[in-house]
């Protein structure tokens, strides 16, 4: 959901440059500073969402690994039992052997393949998460320079456009 609403306000932000009043002979826009800002802000409140979400994540994998662990030492002792069994039982003891070393082989394996998965369902979302963040940082950055840009062109305006007193020494010298 807050995934939604950051993509939410990255629209929002690309219609107010999209819908700004393009300036003539430039790739710039004029935009209205208060929009944008305000949707900054917006940003600003829902990144940290997305943070938390990740670390919700990152700690649902390490309950996840935890869960593997306590599961592959449950079947580890289980094994070992079963061992123990058999190795008392004089007549099978080879077999006891080989079904003990199999059992262990399978419940590393198991409890392996359970943090592997963990790990790759982890990595997918922060992979997500941080393709997710990279866009919205670009975003806000060209909102950043878009925004700079359109106050030094109002300023270099400014500072080409004579003032007061430079037409009044005109006149006087006329």
């Amino acid at each position: 959901m807050i995934a939604l609403d950051i993509l939410h306000l990255v629209d929002r932000m690309e219609t107010l440059l999209i819908n700004g009043r393009r300036i003539s002979l430039s790739s710039s826009r004029i935009v209205t500073e208060e929009p944008l800002l305000d949707i900054i802000d917006q940003m600003r409140i829902s990144i940290p969402e997305e943070i938390k979400r990740a670390k919700r994540v990152q700690q649902e994998r390490d309950r996840i690994v935890a869960q593997a662990n306590e599961e592959a030492e449950r079947i580890v002792a289980l094994a070992r039992e079963e061992a123990a069994r058999l190795v008392s039982e004089h007549v099978i003891v080879q077999a006891a052997k080989a079904r003990a070393e199999d059992l262990l082989a399978q419940a590393e394996r198991d409890a392996q393949a359970i943090k592997d998965d963990a790990d790759a369902y982890v990595l997918e979302v922060l992979g997500e998460l941080e393709n997710r963040l990279e866009r919205l940082l670009t975003i806000v950055r060209n909102g950043i320079i878009t925004v700079q840009e359109r106050m030094q062109q109002r300023q270099a305006g400014m500072a080409s456009q004579p003032g007061p007193e430079a037409t009044s020494q005109e006149e006087r010298g006329n």
